[in-house]
């Protein structure tokens, strides 16, 4: 079984679709037999990426756009919904991870919150309002991250960023699903170490603790199949049961009014090791 929206004919539109997940989720799509418009700011890598999905033009179009510029997304849907027609599918999962400091770059702060957050809410507020109109099954897959959700020190923008993509999509599903007659849904896919231009920092090869972009896509599919709101992916190094433990020792930093970031609290260390091996 497959999502009701990843039917043969549909149109499927994904962001930072050039590498990595993004192009792995298109090669997916058109596998399908969707008509697939990839996205990404680097007109160079789409030309390539669109020679990597098979389907030739009629089946695989391109795109170069900025997502953290809402005129840009504009301009986006008017040239998809003319050439392909209305969407049934929308990935938003053009991100960039350059490195931030507290106090450090604004530059980067301001990038990353522009394209990591920014472009997810302006891909759903430019797509999903003729998505729901249309009554038909629809599919938003916003692509998060575990970083946005335990916010581990070292990349706080980057956290910041994944922390209000995760907030955004649970109030995306909320308003859809209370929504009479939407047959839209909204997932957060929540990747693993995926092996891609985005964490390669100078590798060649696979780390062999990483997935690779289309073991990602394919769990990712499985559980679309399943109904998952919270696509949590593992990797070859942490498995789903480490990633709850991680998740829940965060949360009880709020409930048991620990030192916020308390994992990495050298007065938790113990505790944390702890309570990841009990249970």
């Amino acid at each position: 079984m497959v999502h009701p929206a990843l039917k043969s004919g549909g149109v499927a539109v994904v962001t930072g679709g050039a590498a990595g997940i993004g192009l792995a989720a298109a090669q997916a799509f058109a596998a399908l037999g969707l008509r697939v418009c990839i996205v990404d700011i680097d007109a160079g890598r789409l030309a390539e990426a669109a020679a990597n999905i098979d389907g030739g033009p009629e089946r695989v179009t391109t795109f170069r756009a900025d997502v953290g510029r809402v005129e840009e997304l504009q301009a986006l849907r008017q040239a998809v919904e003319s050439r392909l027609g209305p969407v049934d599918v929308l990935m938003n999962n053009a991100g960039v991870q350059p490195g931030s400091a507290l106090f450090g770059s604004l530059e980067n702060w301001t990038r990353v919150i522009e394209t990591n957050l920014w472009g997810v809410v302006h891909g759903c507020r430019m797509f999903a309002p003729g998505m729901i109109e249309r009554k038909t099954p629809g599919l938003i897959i916003n692509t998060g991250s575990k970083q946005g959700i335990t916010t581990p020190p070292g990349d706080p923008a980057y956290n910041v960023a994944k922390s209000g993509v995760k907030a955004f999509t649970e109030a995306l599903q909320h308003e859809l699903r209370s929504t009479p007659g939407c047959e839209v849904s909204a997932h957060l896919l929540i990747p693993g170490f995926v092996f891609t231009g985005l964490t390669a920092r100078g590798r060649t090869e696979k780390p062999e603790a990483a997935w690779t972009p289309g073991q990602t896509v394919a769990f990712m599919m499985k559980r679309l199949a399943a109904g998952d709101f919270y696509i949590l992916c593992p990797d070859n190094d942490v498995p789903r049961a480490l990633d709850e433990k991680r998740i829940a020792w965060a949360a009880g930093d709020i409930i048991e009014n620990r030192p916020p970031l308390s994992r990495w609290h050298p007065d938790y260390v113990e505790a944390f090791a702890a309570f990841c091996r009990d249970g």
